[in-house]
């Protein structure tokens, strides 16, 4: 028997069974991190609306771009999948804030490809570069018929992401508070919160304080199933990014093997923090 069973070691015998390849990134904001896999580079899918959301704000920190401008959704910039724009038509007019929050919280296609025409796409690598995600790259606007990948990034880019907007570090306090606020608006958190008690997640229908909240953005693809975010509990936030590929089956469904694994890993990380009182290990 294994005297010394470590987090990891248990993520591990987590995914022994699991037909696939997942890495994690998890930080407590604390001084500690579990890494597995935490360099290797992943298809990004939605995720790197989250990068692009972080330019944006940069951006209109210095004064090259306007939150209130309105913006025009173009019929260039029509793509399939996920979002809301569909439904309104080539025409629609949008503040750029409104456009970049569908981005995020329905994860809208056409409103990311309407901000990457607002930024540029070389303008938003080099912003991303800036900040410090360095193995994260926007590849291509959204059109799925033209281009085989979006983006590409490492669970440490995107973990490091979320850190700085829990620390108030990314932009500036006001730009990560922005931001936290669109991210826990996101409505694709399956993975990280399948298994976690509904009960602390929803004070509208409990009545109860919210003991349990998430800032996140997700993605999925073909080739991969991401998630990552923060996670609030009663002792502090932590960090966590999940990101699976080489499996199997490319049909999107809550059940897949990627969002069931995702979901008790990220279980097992939230006990661990509760048990070590927003810690991952007791010091």
């Amino acid at each position: 028997m294994d005297q010394n069973m470590t987090l990891e070691k248990r993520i591990a015998a987590e995914l022994y069974s699991y037909q696939g390849r997942m890495s994690v990134f998890v930080d407590d904001l604390r001084g500690s991190t579990v890494e597995i896999g935490a360099d290797e580079e992943f298809e990004t899918a939605s995720t790197i609306k989250a990068f692009i959301l972080a330019v944006l704000y940069l951006q209109a920190s210095r004064g090259r771009a306007d939150l209130e401008e309105e913006i025009t959704y173009e019929a260039s910039q029509f793509v399939d999948g996920s979002g809301m724009l569909r439904a309104l038509g080539v025409g629609a007019k949008l503040k750029v804030k409104d456009t970049a929050t569908m981005m995020i919280i329905c994860s809208d296609n056409i409103a990311t490809n309407m901000i990457i025409d607002y930024l540029g796409l070389d303008t938003i690598n080099a912003c991303i570069r800036e900040l410090g995600f360095g193995h994260t790259v926007l590849h291509n606007p959204l059109h799925f018929d033209r281009y085989d990948k979006l983006g590409t990034t490492t669970p440490r880019d995107y973990a490091a992401l979320f850190a700085q907007v829990a620390k108030g570090a990314l932009v500036s306090k006001e730009a990560s508070a922005a931001m936290l606020g669109i991210f826990r608006q996101q409505h694709y958190n399956t993975m990280l919160t399948h298994d976690f008690p509904q009960f602390y997640l929803d004070c509208e229908e409990t009545g109860e304080p919210e003991l349990i909240w998430v800032a996140s953005k997700s993605g999925s693809m073909n080739a991969c199933r991401n998630d990552g975010g923060i996670i609030h509990t009663p002792y502090g936030e932590y960090v966590i990014v999940l990101m699976n590929k080489e499996f199997h089956d490319i049909i999107e469904y809550n059940d897949h093997p990627a969002m069931v694994y995702g979901a008790r890993v990220s279980r097992m990380i939230l006990d661990q923090i509760l048990a070590c009182e927003g810690k991952l290990y007791l010091k």
